[in-house]
């Protein structure tokens, strides 16, 4: 629904400040800060998201911006009809930013007097962690920041150091975050009444993996997810800013009872984007992955069947005696050691960029990367034995077409006694010994199917592929994979993907 007029003009006049801001701002203040301002398109659709409000509305903003975000929420309390009450309270950092914030909550104000909503803003331009550490730890030196019952947010995106002061900050309540923005979102979950609501757009980083476990446990054991909102392109939701970042948008509500359906939705993100929603039963969403849970998000038919077709799948990584651990060679670390091209003291050293079409062409003496290590005392514990091993690239580039790329490491074209595989990689192994011949290439082309690669972008949003993504698969039989590698299949090509259906069939 378009809003009317005055309702028009308060979002149109704070999404030019804005880009006005963003003009205005140092660039490399803005990656200092992470800072990334949300497009009007989007901040209306976030506000939509809110269940029903009670009367007097105690809103949060931290890290508000020019303050989009609750210009967008006080339109949309005033499309709902009158009578409501907001209290809004908005923590912006940067100097910059806090006058065109302070603006737009005076036109809040102004536009919510129209349409019979109070509108009450206070703009306090200092850090939100450092304050609301303070408030949960009891320490009122600074102004008492209180609950609240709805929050709307667009935290800021940056890596927190372990001897950070903001990880110091975090873990001095009782929390833990490798990000900004899992801070952000995690100490807020805390400031929030019982039934209060969230919605934030966040990295989608955060559904997988053990860099954000401790967020996820977080927020899956303090809040119930009601919908998760996912772009179509990864350009659009920001692409002022020519972010690049996988963002969903999550609504959730503070209470430890969980809801039997998640709303699922997706859009291109731009002024226009059409918004498709599916009803999913949390267990679909929210699932068991060894002892962790990772959230899903199939966003079609398509989704909902390759995971039916995982499900089918008879075996664990673990139930075919096989394990998957990330390469031993820190190549900076071993730089000493380093060698670019081979020699009767080296073995080979394995990096990405010796991938070839489900193989390992080495060496490759044109690369930017060395081929070799030095054979010494100093390097044997980096080293794995000869053998067949399936390796898989831990990082793909945002332009790749898959996101799950696997290479047969092959001994008898690479013939030495031991081999390197560098810290990018990771690799399939039995018990730190290779696989048979069969088992390593029939390994090789299950992961370099098309139903893996759809199944394995549910989970995982950002270019990173875990040793513990790759054990939460289910795989097929030890028998299949050796029927399948004697067809020596080659990736890409209808053959793999045919044979890999006609043993365990896509409903």
């Amino acid at each position: 629904m378009t809003p009317p007029p005055p309702l028009s003009k308060l979002l149109s006049d704070a999404d030019s400040r804005r880009k006005s801001a963003t003009a205005e701002l140092v660039q490399g203040s803005r990656s200092d800060l992470g800072q990334f301002l949300t497009p009007a398109p989007v901040a209306r659709l976030m506000a939509g998201m809110f269940a029903e409000l009670p009367a007097r509305i105690r809103l949060l903003d931290p890290g508000a911006g020019v303050g989009g975000l609750t210009a967008a929420f006080a339109a949309e309390t005033c499309l709902r009809g009158g009578g409501q009450a907001i209290v809004a309270t908005a923590y912006e950092v940067d100097e910059v930013l806090a006058p065109h914030l302070r603006e737009t909550y005076a036109n809040c104000r102004a536009t919510c007097g129209k349409h019979d909503v109070g509108f009450t803003g206070r703009v306090r331009n200092e850090d939100f962690l450092e304050a609301a550490v303070n408030e949960l730890r009891g320490d009122f030196s600074s102004p008492p920041v209180g609950l609240f019952n709805a929050a709307i947010m667009n935290p800021p995106y940056r890596k927190i150091g372990t001897a950070s002061r903001e990880r110091r900050l975090v873990r001095s309540v009782g929390l833990d975050a490798t990000n900004l923005y899992a801070a952000f979102v995690a100490l807020t979950v805390r400031l929030l009444e019982p039934d209060g609501q969230i919605v934030a757009i966040i990295p989608r980083s955060f559904c997988n993996g053990p860099y954000f476990r401790t967020f996820r446990d977080t927020l899956l054991s303090e809040t119930a997810i009601l919908r998760i909102h996912v772009f179509d392109s990864r350009k659009d939701a920001f692409r002022d800013d020519g972010v690049l970042q996988e963002n969903v948008i999550i609504h959730v509500r503070k209470s430890k009872a969980k809801p039997h359906k998640v709303i699922i939705s997706s859009s291109s993100g731009g002024p226009d984007g059409n918004v498709v929603e599916r009803l999913l039963p949390y267990r679909d969403v929210v699932r068991a992955a060894n002892d962790d849970q990772f959230i899903h998000l199939p966003t079609d038919a398509d989704d909902d069947r390759t995971a039916r077709w995982m499900a089918t799948l008879p075996e664990t990584l673990k139930s075919i005696g096989l394990t998957v651990s990330t390469g031993r060679v820190v190549d900076f670390r071993a730089k000493d050691y380093l060698r670019p091209v081979p020699s009767k003291t080296t073995v080979p050293l394995i990096y990405p960029c010796h991938f070839s079409n489900g193989t390992i062409s080495w060496p490759k003496l044109d690369a930017r990367k060395p081929n070799a290590l030095e054979d010494c005392a100093k390097t044997h514990s980096l080293l794995v034995p000869r053998g067949y091993y399936v390796v898989t690239k831990r990082f793909s580039s945002k332009e790749e077409r898959r996101r799950l790329v696997a290479a047969v490491y092959d001994p008898e074209v690479m013939t030495a006694p031991q081999v390197g595989f560098e810290n990018h990689l990771n690799y399939f192994h039995r018990g730190g010994e290779g696989l048979s011949k069969e088992e390593a290439f029939g390994l090789c082309a299950f992961l370099n199917s098309e139903p893996i690669d759809r199944y394995f972008r549910q989970f995982n949003g950002h270019t990173q592929v875990n040793a513990t993504d790759l054990r939460s698969l289910r795989y097929p039989s030890l028998d299949v994979l050796r029927e399948l590698g004697k067809l020596r299949l080659v990736p890409g090509t209808p053959e793999l993907e045919a044979s890999i259906r006609e043993r365990y069939p896509l409903d």
